[in-house]
């Protein structure tokens, strides 16, 4: 241990661009060094010990970054807030991870307000003026630039979409470990795709930060001495102008994102210098075999995918791996092991589906505040987010379908459950179910179907009323998109809905269930 982790290299290096905002704004190393020393210095006079948390609804840039980075070396939970969210939703996350103190973007005031009532005032604070919120200057301004004493590594806990409607936090134990040391072993992941530390390197953040995977591969990447450069909203051209302008050498995408690159027009697309690009990996959603051809022909062999979850473990296919087996979502890594088996947790053959569990080896982790949910999960020390899949002959993975109601649009996992209670609120619904039904561009696009009150006369009214009822109370991509009426929903005697039966019509003639 001893050359990698983003304290160290930049007490070494304090010059080193370590981030560019979407504004083009270039942070050098030092100054962010100083800044997260700074704010541990000042959460600490506000109390917080080893294990707390603190919440952070702030958007893409080094604001977030330098949460994370105080975090990281505090000992505390760091939990990037999506800002999406309503006020309530919100206020759960903050209330549910115990956090000590949130610190919110006039961006997000207004949500961010609401969500901030479940907090004591004095630990509400804001990164430019909001009312209602203390300065972040509060924190920092007269502490000490220099390292705090007693660092230990700290860690982020991400909040992932529950089945049954609440977000679930998934943390793991604290590592005791000296904070350099810890970053140090996180970059292994990078490491399976080949990835080198060092300069000149660049990782395009493409996605929010409040994503696991986003915190995680830029966060790692900037551990291993690359410029982080931030994205404010995802934009095709956009990317190929910062992929030249920045050198970039790697970053982490979906495949909503090739299929928009992939609209250009041929001259916007040859326009610009992509020989930069050596590791653009990507994951959330399968992606459609032409699409992955697609792009190998275009950028050639830097395309790396992989299949994992917040919970850990996971697969890897490199581009050579993924032509010799189109379709796949990877090997295990190497410290992860795969498991597919049938409904009563045997293993199934080779090229049978079942359901996917997965481990990582010596990482534990819990959904916090849920024994139940975290057993349930479980098959002795695997566990799985119940996706189905099979392994071919060489041991790689193909997913067949996605766990039996989850929707992923645009690389998100939204949940129907959670929608579904919402809509079930409303006096005109007498029933509902909601789905993925196939999008072009998104993958999947949500589809509610509702079963009208007695009296309640079914059309394009009353959809857009029941629709207007989520305002305030769901997060807008959560909506459903189009709202069809059924007489009568097919449910089963003890009350199973079928929904395979009423999703099929929408999935005809395509290739796959997802």
């Amino acid at each position: 241990m001893g050359t990698l982790g983003f304290w160290r290299l930049a007490q070494a290096d304090p010059g080193w661009i370590a981030a560019v905002d979407p504004d083009g704004t270039e942070h050098r190393a030092g100054d962010l060094l100083a800044r997260s020393n700074q704010l541990v210095h000042g959460l600490r006079e506000l109390g917080l010990q080893p294990g707390d948390g603190i919440c952070g609804l702030v958007p893409n840039g080094a604001d977030g970054l330098v949460l994370y980075l105080a975090a990281l070396q505090a000992g505390w939970y760091y939990t990037p807030v999506n800002w999406h969210l309503t006020g309530p939703e919100i206020a759960y996350i903050v209330e549910d991870s115990e956090a000590k103190a949130f610190i919110v973007d006039p961006r997000y005031a207004a949500e961010g307000s609401r969500g901030a009532q479940v907090i004591e005032p004095h630990r509400r604070f804001a990164v430019q003026p909001i009312e209602g919120f203390r300065p972040i200057t509060d924190l920092t301004e007269g502490r000490p630039t220099t390292a705090p004493q007693d660092r230990t590594a700290g860690a982020t806990m991400h909040y992932t979409s529950g089945t049954t409607g609440k977000p679930k936090g998934v943390r793991r134990k604290l590592s005791g470990l000296d904070p350099d040391d810890g970053a140090e072993l996180m970059t292994f992941l990078l490491t399976l795709f080949g990835i080198t530390p060092g300069r000149p390197n660049a990782h395009l953040v493409t996605a929010p930060n409040y994503h696991t995977a986003v915190t995680q591969f830029g966060g790692t990447a900037l551990h291993m001495g690359h410029t982080l450069v931030y994205m404010d909203r995802w934009d095709a051209e956009e990317t190929l102008r910062l992929c030249e302008r920045h050198g970039v050498t790697n970053s982490h995408m979906v495949p909503t994102h090739f299929k928009r690159l992939l609209t250009l027009p041929a001259e916007t697309r040859e326009k610009y210098d992509l020989s930069s690009l050596k590791w653009m990996i990507h994951a959330a959603a399968p992606c459609p075999v032409p699409v992955k051809h697609q792009m190998l022909d275009w950028w050639g062999e830097v395309v790396y995918e992989y299949y994992a979850a917040t919970e850990g473990g996971g697969t890897l296919a490199t581009p050579q791996e993924w032509k010799a087996h189109p379709g796949t979502v990877g090997k295990a890594w190497p410290i992860s092991e795969l498991l597919i088996v049938d409904d009563s947790g045997e293993p199934v053959p080779t090229g049978t589906p079942g359901t996917i569990y997965m481990k990582m080896m010596g990482v534990a982790f819990e959904y916090k505040g849920d024994p139940d949910k975290t057993a349930a999960n479980r098959l002795k020390d695997h566990f799985t987010v119940g996706d189905i899949g099979y392994l071919d002959e060489d041991g790689f993975l193909f997913l067949c379908d996605r766990k039996a109601d989850m929707i992923i649009s645009g690389g998100a996992n939204i949940y129907p459950a959670e929608i579904e209670n919402e809509l079930m609120i409303h006096p005109k619904v007498a029933d509902v179910a909601v789905f993925g039904i196939p999008d072009e561009e998104w993958g999947e696009q949500i589809k509610a179907v509702v079963e009208p009150a007695e009296g309640c006369e079914p059309g394009p009214e009353l959809a857009e009323e029941i629709l207007a009822s989520l305002e305030g109370r769901l997060a807008r991509m959560k909506w459903p998109k189009s709202v069809d009426f059924i007489a009568e929903m097919p449910r089963e005697p003890n009350g199973k809905l079928l929904k395979r039966k009423l999703r099929a019509p929408y999935w005809e003639g395509h290739g796959r269930a997802i």
